[in-house]
């Protein structure tokens, strides 16, 4: 890495790489670094092994440990995922996930622990608490029967 520590405020920046970071009020095109802390950042995406997104927005997340506190994240994935009032189209976690009153499309953990979140679909081994989903996993095999059919048709319908 480049720098140990780094801590910046009101920057455009492009790629940003360090141990230990915190950037706050910026636009980043890539961060790279083991301790990220970023508030009221938007980034493209964010690789880390311990990553605090707090008022942010990022486009793609990895690390061990993930925490979304009021923030949008469009794909995080991790071992640890953490959404605390946020909102995360895709979700996907290796250990555990916890969802606080927050909104996601897909959640996929090991363990989803969730208190008062909506999603569309969680797909997980142990679900505990409060979530409201769209589709379960009845649905979801119902609307994937009709997608296929549907497909199935137009494939056959094509090679006339």
């Amino acid at each position: 890495m480049e720098k140990e520590i780094m801590e910046m405020e009101n920057k455009n920046l492009g790629m940003v790489e360090a141990e230990f970071m915190n950037i706050r009020q910026s636009t980043v095109r890539s961060v790279e670094g083991g301790h990220i802390e970023l508030q009221q950042v938007g980034a493209l995406s964010i690789d880390g092994e311990r990553v605090e997104v707090t008022q942010g927005a990022s486009v793609l997340m990895r690390g061990a440990n993930l925490s979304l506190n009021q923030s949008i994240g469009v794909l995080a994935a991790g071992n640890t995922t953490n959404l605390n009032f946020s909102f995360a189209p895709v979700a996907v976690s290796a250990e555990e996930a916890v969802v606080n009153k927050s909104a996601a499309g897909i959640i996929a953990a090991r363990e989803i622990n969730s208190n008062n979140s909506t999603s569309i679909l969680m797909i997980g081994k142990n679900i505990n608490g409060n979530v409201t989903t769209l589709l379960d996993w009845r649905s979801a095999l119902a609307i994937g029967a009709v997608a296929g059919g549907i497909f199935g048709l137009f494939s056959i319908f094509k090679k006339r």
